[in-house]
């Protein structure tokens, strides 16, 4: 009977009546932020939304967070910040730069199609989906109706990158439109980069990633990008076919995307070294390993027991820095070898390549069953990778870092200012408050913000399906006054609570 009466009143304790009502959360406490960023520059370069509208547009569209750490919740807001500037409205539809300046090697507009999928992943939270709607259809259709000619300057995830735009905004009319476009943009890679071991190849500076040990401008060597970004592609194309009942389409490109997983599989991971590796021409692997061998988990590719590479995270001869996560391992005699200061990823820190392991770790976490990493672990690495985003004491985003100094390696070069070639919120919004998209009606959440750090935050005003999510955790239930516990409202209206931050799955049916 007392076992009974126990378990009754732990049940009511962790119960929360379902007229819990949404607290006050007032967007007007983060204005301060956004003021400030204003005074810190003279706004050389104006697109779309100035300075003096970027509070007001940033209030409309953007989901607000909070958090007891004030100086990583500044850096939230000075990333949404600093992407709006890039919004440019054309001839062709609203377009993103990625450099604020005129560059020589860029397109039309100023565009350049390197880092489009940070773009897309970052941008899939902004309430109005025009901009990157359009930004999208620009690449693919605004050429005389066909894709730009600078669009395969670079490799890319696109068609990956619009199915996880998908996955929050739930507009299926709009992707399911670009397939043929996305068809012909796979089919246009597989002809330029198709390797005859079933692998792609790419020159480093066509990934976006001149000057690494294991690059070439010469040689045609297979790399875990390019090879991981047609495998994606090809997956989303195989589920955009589903959702119209192009069977034939569907299963043509899921054998294709399994024949590429297998093919990394097995030929781009070293055994010994634990990794996944550059591919030379010989068919013999590179002896460096390479933050590129973590871009395979950003698509789920790697295989459980292979999560034994992640332990180079953790490692100070390994990838551990402390501005942040290191290009190349810093045991490796190249280390830092190809000259300071012009655009090496032989080791200096990239926020490019550190936006695509960290939303690898948190897919690790998210999606395989292991005991390798933990929450910590993405903790740790994301908040260091806040604190690089300061120079002079003041909000910064730039090419790339001296991994011990902190220095931005293009100083006050005008290109690197508001360099906007990462994500960050999008890590924040998915990883660490750990709304995961997905296709069907569930709003799933998976905080990887670890026990005994934070006794609270809050995210809010989050455009997912349709619908307006608030999440809120409060391991005291001082801070909002609403209980104890994580909380998920939708269109204002309390869902359903974990006492803990684990796992919460509820269907917005």
């Amino acid at each position: 009977m007392k076992k009974l009466f126990s378990l009754i009143v732990l049940i009511l304790l962790n119960c929360t009546s379902n007229n819990t009502q949404l607290p006050q959360l007032n967007t007007h406490d983060f204005k301060h932020h956004i003021d400030k960023f204003n005074t810190m520059e003279t706004e050389g370069v104006v697109n779309f939304i100035p300075n003096s509208e970027s509070w007001k547009w940033l209030q409309k569209n953007i989901p607000f967070f909070e958090c007891p750490d004030k100086d990583f919740e500044e850096i939230y807001y000075f990333r949404w910040w600093t992407l709006r500037k890039h919004i440019k409205q054309t001839d062709d539809g609203f377009v993103y730069s990625e450099f604020i300046t005129p560059m020589g090697h860029a397109g039309k507009h100023n565009t350049i199609s390197c880092a489009f999928g940070h773009h897309a992943m970052e941008s899939r939270w902004l309430k109005d989906r025009t901009y990157l709607n359009e930004y999208s259809t620009f690449w693919v259709r605004k050429n005389n109706r066909g894709p730009q000619k600078h669009f395969h300057s670079y490799s890319g995830w696109f068609a990956d990158a619009l199915y996880q735009k998908y996955l929050v905004d739930g507009n299926r009319e709009f992707i399911v439109d670009l397939l043929p476009e996305l068809i012909n943009d796979f089919e246009q890679w597989d002809k330029e980069k198709s390797l005859p071991n079933g692998l792609y190849w790419q020159y480093d500076v066509r990934d976006g990633m001149e000057e690494s040990i294991s690059g070439s401008r010469k040689f045609k060597n297979g790399r875990p990008t390019i090879s991981s970004y047609m495998y994606a592609n090809a997956t989303a194309i195989s589920k955009i076919a589903t959702m119209i009942g192009k069977d034939d389409i569907a299963t043509t490109f899921a054998d294709k995307a399994n024949k590429i997983k297998a093919k990394i599989h097995n030929q781009l991971w070293d055994e010994d070294a634990q990794f996944y590796k550059v591919q030379f021409e010989n068919g013999e692997l590179s002896d460096a390993r390479e933050e590129i061998g973590f871009v395979p988990w950003y698509y789920n590719i790697p295989k459980p027991e292979q999560t034994t590479a992640w332990l180079q995270i953790r490692d100070e001869e390994g990838f551990k820095a402390p501005f942040g996560l290191t290009t190349a391992e810093q045991r490796h005699p190249a280390f830092r070898t190809h000259g300071t200061g012009t655009c090496e990823w032989d080791g200096a820190v990239w926020p490019f390549a550190t936006s695509q392991t960290l939303t690898g770790l948190a897919n690790l976490l998210n999606n395989y069953d292991q005991s390798t990493m933990t929450k910590q672990d993405y903790f740790d690495a994301l908040k260091t990778y806040a604190k690089m985003h300061k120079k002079r004491g003041l909000p910064h985003i730039g090419e790339y870092m001296d991994e011990t100094t902190g220095e931005w390696l293009k100083g006050d070069n005008p290109r690197s200012q508001y360099y906007n070639h990462s994500t960050f919120c999008d890590l924040v919004i998915s990883g660490l408050v750990g709304l995961r998209p997905r296709a069907d009606e569930t709003v799933e959440i998976n905080p990887l913000v670890p026990d005994n750090t934070w006794e609270w935050f809050a995210l809010h005003n989050v455009s997912y399906h349709g619908k307006n999510l608030t999440i809120i955790w409060d391991k005291t239930g001082k801070k909002y006054g609403i209980g104890k516990g994580l909380f998920l409202f939708v269109d204002g209206k309390f869902e359903g609570k974990k006492s803990s931050l684990t796992k919460l799955a509820l269907s917005l049916n």
